[in-house]
């Protein structure tokens, strides 16, 4: 494992270049078949072969996500409100500014989403750096975040982080920061823009500091596997969609070039362990390096860990490092993996299979297996000044990892179930009220 995403072995050595050939000669033969369709006036039926080769879906975002535009000065900054989600572009090798109004009562969180167009081309060490910066230049906090395995394009996500604690130097003051968000590319790599996605959410402070020395010693290995029936689960495309999942058996389809998100609500005191396994194909034989990356992210989209397996159509499996318990100690750790195991709430596994993975076994999905546990039982929280917000563990929460709802859906339901109650209030007060003034309307008649 690395702290930097997508790192592990293997630079793609071994595979056949006679199935790019196969790939374009498949993708003339739909297009002709297409073309001949409209000709005629008239809606074919595609061969099966034909049909995998459609677009892969797209990355879905936020639609809350308003428009932002980072600027190449932090003169020009423009800002990002708490709470919010934003959308931008990123260019090869761009830098872009955002500017945060902050006080000294909570912790700021910055995180990037960035998403290349499926199919690019990444050289090692291709990615992007998020950091948190004061008027002076010092850096609050910062992670860095690379295609350091595999030479294919997939999202990758960081964040950037503002501590308040007497124990911090630097970064403690009121007043204006900036968001910094830095593209490195190769030139050998695929020059189109990426697209960002931004949020900045808020943590309460501690009502009173204690001591924030982690144990020496906590559970390191892995439980024993779940025994457990095997359940349809496909994952979502992006962290607004991602689906929920408890612990057990999850069953997926991934196609080549796919990127597949799942959220998992871990509450403070427990630990996450995940693997996914990819199943066996018959459709060839050759290895392909890297074929699957499977990731995790915190609840506030710092990236925290990744593995990377490479893929020969016999099983191969994927598994996260045992982390810590979430404990709020953890945020001492230099280690990122430890470090990101900070707060509770809903922890988001990604998978990526990579897109070479089409020229030697075809373009049809294959199977993917996730096998999740959490484990140890919840304990007290921290003691936060305010409401703790994302970082909590809620009834509903719990619902919706074993329903299997997406994060939209369980928003929406929230949503409606406020609406509901509110309206029921609204319309009782409406009731009351109309029965008060119609008997003092009779009042004043008689």
């Amino acid at each position: 494992m690395s702290t930097q995403a997508g790192a592990t072995t293997g630079d793609g050595a071994g595979r056949r270049s006679g199935g790019r050939g196969r790939t374009a000669a498949r993708t003339r033969k739909v297009a002709a078949l297409l073309t001949a369709a409209a000709a005629v006036g008239t809606v074919t039926a595609l061969p099966a072969w034909a049909a995998e080769a459609a677009p892969l879906p797209a990355y879905s975002f936020d639609p809350s996500a308003q428009r932002i535009a980072g600027a190449g000065s932090s003169a020009d900054a423009k800002p990002l409100a708490a709470g919010g989600t934003y959308r931008d572009t990123v260019k090869k090798d761009g830098k872009l500014y955002y500017r945060l109004d902050l006080d000294t009562s909570k912790n700021t969180y910055v995180s990037a989403v960035a998403v290349p167009k499926p199919g690019g081309k990444a050289a090692y060490g291709d990615g992007f750096r998020i950091a948190i910066q004061d008027g002076s230049g010092t850096e609050c906090g910062y992670q860095d975040v690379n295609f350091a395995s595999g030479e294919y394009a997939r999202p990758l996500t960081a964040y950037a982080r503002r501590i308040v604690h007497p124990d911090v130097s630097g970064c403690q003051e009121a007043g204006t920061y900036y968001v910094v968000v830095e593209r490195e590319s190769d030139a050998t790599s695929t020059p189109d823009d990426w697209e960002l996605e931004l949020q900045h959410v808020t943590e309460p402070l501690l009502k009173k500091n204690g001591p924030d020395k982690l144990p020496e010693s906590w559970p390191s290995k892995a439980p024993a596997p779940l025994v457990t029936e095997q359940k349809k689960r496909q994952g979502g495309n992006g962290f607004h969609d991602a689906v929920s999942l408890d612990k057990g058996e999850w069953r997926a389809d991934i196609r080549p070039g796919q990127t597949l998100f799942w959220r998992v609500p871990v509450d403070w005191g427990q630990q996450l362990f995940a693997r996914a396994e990819l199943g066996s194909s018959d459709a060839g034989d050759e290895s392909v390096s890297n074929a699957l990356a499977f990731g995790l992210a915190n609840p506030a989209r710092g990236f925290v860990d990744l593995d990377t397996v490479n893929y020969s159509g016999k099983p191969a499996t994927a598994a996260l490092d045992p982390q810590r318990p979430v404990d709020h100690k953890n945020r001492s750790a230099y280690d990122t993996g430890t470090s990101g195991m900070r707060f509770a709430g809903w922890y988001y596994l990604s998978a990526t299979l990579s897109p070479e993975i089409a020229e030697e076994f075809g373009d049809q999905p294959l199977p993917l297996i996730l096998r999740v546990d959490v484990t140890g039982a919840k304990q007290a929280g921290p003691d936060y000044a305010g409401d703790a917000g994302i970082f909590q563990v809620t009834g509903d929460d719990r619902e919706a990892a074993a329903s299997g709802a997406t994060g939209a859906e369980a928003a929406t339901d929230s949503t409606m179930a406020f609406v509901a109650a509110g309206g029921l209030g609204l319309g009782t007060v409406l009731l009351v009220g109309l029965g008060a003034w119609t008997l003092l309307a009779r009042r004043a008649a008689r």
